[in-house]
């Protein structure tokens, strides 16, 4: 992953991680990494950010343990470019992460998109709870109908709560995203928007012990973050 890398691997996966992780600016990471006898400039970090995060994301999904049937499902604003973006995220019953993908716009067209890339990933669930949205009301059945007559077509229908009030659990989940990318003051395209947001994402899931071979043992994060890239 790193071969030809002028610095070394470990520098660059602390680097992305503390980015992902921590409410830093990257001029921080700069000044921090510096106090180390290192000169880094910023735009190199951030260049390794979208470089490694959708590799470090691509390995976690084929460790990520198996979630739960029963799901939370629900968007979060995302400021870019000055402008709202919306990203559609779920959570199991239990609060680990199901799936999300950022998303520049919001219509059934593209809830439709998440819901098939969850099915697919994940299988079906027996319960989605969603809020008042119609939108995903309506892609949520049509998307889990289609998946049935493909892959299982016994399977039982899908069951759907809309109330605002029981999806406080995914709500309460939103404020992890919130807490790294308010600092940031928004992204510049929607391109960086989508993978950061994607790298930002796997932070908590990892905390969340969703990697199946750390699931039962007291790792670092640190340690689990590194393990995707050995």
């Amino acid at each position: 992953m790193f071969k030809g890398r002028h610095f070394d691997a470990s520098l660059i996966l602390l680097c992305v991680r503390w980015y992902l992780s921590y409410g830093l600016s990257l001029r921080n990471l700069e000044e921090m990494i510096a106090e180390r006898g290192i000169c880094l400039d910023h735009s190199t970090i951030h260049r390794w950010v979208i470089r490694y995060t959708p590799e470090l994301l691509e390995t976690f999904n084929t460790r990520k343990r198996l979630v739960m049937s029963k799901w939370h499902v629900h968007e979060t604003y995302i400021k870019v470019k000055g402008g709202w973006t919306y990203l559609y995220r779920a959570i199991d019953k239990s609060g680990a992460t199901v799936d999300f993908r950022f998303s520049p716009t919001r219509n059934l067209g593209d809830a439709k998109v998440f819901f098939r890339k969850a099915y697919a990933r994940h299988g079906l669930p027996e319960q989605v709870t969603i809020d008042g949205s119609q939108t995903n009301l309506e892609a949520a059945r049509n998307c889990h109908a289609e998946a049935r007559l493909r892959t299982a077509a016994g399977s039982a229908p899908l069951r759907v709560r809309r109330s605002q009030y029981m999806n406080n659990s995914i709500e309460q989940d939103h404020r992890r995203i919130k807490r790294r990318t308010r600092p940031m003051l928004g992204f510049k395209t929607n391109h960086s928007a989508a993978i950061i947001l994607g790298g930002i994402e796997l932070i908590p899931i990892i905390r969340k012990r969703q990697l199946i071979e750390t699931h039962s043992q007291n790792l670092s994060l640190a340690h689990q973050f590194n393990s995707l890239a050995a």
